[in-house]
């Protein structure tokens, strides 16, 4: 497999269905009698630009469960690209910890650390991608379903950078995968091109549609994100105007499978992209997909750190 984890492309079928295995034996382990500690002085050096709630505190227990330690640097502590450059930031940190996983606004700051960095490097987002997050929603609905093949996943939304993995990983492993955005909005085009390449291999149907009504029909999960996501803060007012159609709600819902899941990467906006009563009704599976970032990228950090 990669030495980093930067992108869901960078990985096989294979590769994935063996993290996936990873994921739910650790996930298993530590609710039967806790984890072996299978990182036990390692050390993670986790870098962010952007606040956290999930990703942070995920990384951090994930590495006390594994019998390691993690080390938060907050944005005013590096400056990552300002006060000091990207190479000399991933050369200095290489010769302190084990891993780095950083949390930036833009994409090349982690292919840089990447690049420079003799230890492993992980995405923990970027304005391109969010591969973590989109192995966790993957990793809950093969939980869930216990089989991907030929699954339908309708995401509600925003062509962002969580939409762009998911789309990835959908591509890889054979799963469906529809999404339904407002003009000028859509995933970015080099990421779809890419997705219809990998769909080829596995057989994956990708779509990309206005209506979300029809994105929705017969889908086994509706995944939905913010509509304004972090360092799109001027655009919210416009993108008030365009997203109140594509509202996850009780009657788009009901166009869904009956055993249809609904799944979000948070924060909420609740009101806006959901209302309440799907977010805390009966087919959510809001809070066990943030609860299972720790035991996905538990597989990750063991995959990457782990001496197996």
């Amino acid at each position: 497999m990669e030495r980093n984890f930067l992108a869901i492309t960078d990985f096989s079928k294979v590769d994935l269905e063996k993290l996936l295995e990873l994921a739910l034996s650790l996930k298993k382990e530590y609710f039967s009698h806790g984890n072996q500690p299978l990182l036990k002085g390692k050390v993670l050096a986790m870098v962010f630009n952007k606040p956290s709630l999930r990703t942070r505190i995920s990384f951090d227990m994930a590495m006390r469960h594994l019998g390691g330690d993690a080390l938060f640097i907050s944005p005013n502590e590096i400056g990552l690209g300002k006060r000091e450059s990207i190479a000399d930031v991933a050369r200095v940190l290489s010769g302190y910890v084990t891993g780095i996983m950083a949390r930036v606004f833009e994409h090349n700051h982690v292919t840089e650390l990447a690049k420079w960095s003799s230890v492993p490097v992980i995405n923990g987002l970027s304005d391109y991608n969010h591969p973590c997050q989109a192995f966790t929603d993957i990793f809950t609905m093969y939980e869930h379903f216990n089989n991907l093949q030929n699954l339908n996943v309708a995401y509600v939304g925003d062509g962002n950078n969580v939409a762009v993995s998911l789309l990835h990983a959908c591509a890889i492993l054979g799963i469906n995968f529809t999404i339904a955005s407002p003009e000028g909005y859509d995933i970015n085009l080099k990421a779809w091109k890419t997705a219809e390449n990998l769909s080829k291999n596995s057989g994956s149907l990708i779509l990309q549609i206005r209506n979300p009504q029809e994105a929705v029909t017969d889908a086994d999960v509706v995944y939905t994100d913010t509509w304004t996501s972090m360092g799109q803060e001027e655009e919210a007012k416009k993108r008030e105007i365009a997203f109140p159609p594509y509202q996850v709600n009780s009657d788009l819902l009901i166009l869904a499978k009956p055993t249809a899941i609904v799944m979000h990467c948070l924060p909420a906006h609740r009101g806006q992209e959901i209302t309440d009563d799907v977010a805390d009704g009966p087919q959510s599976f809001i809070f066990p997909q943030a609860h299972n970032r720790l035991h996905a990228q538990k597989a990750i950090l063991v995959n990457l750190l782990g001496d197996v």
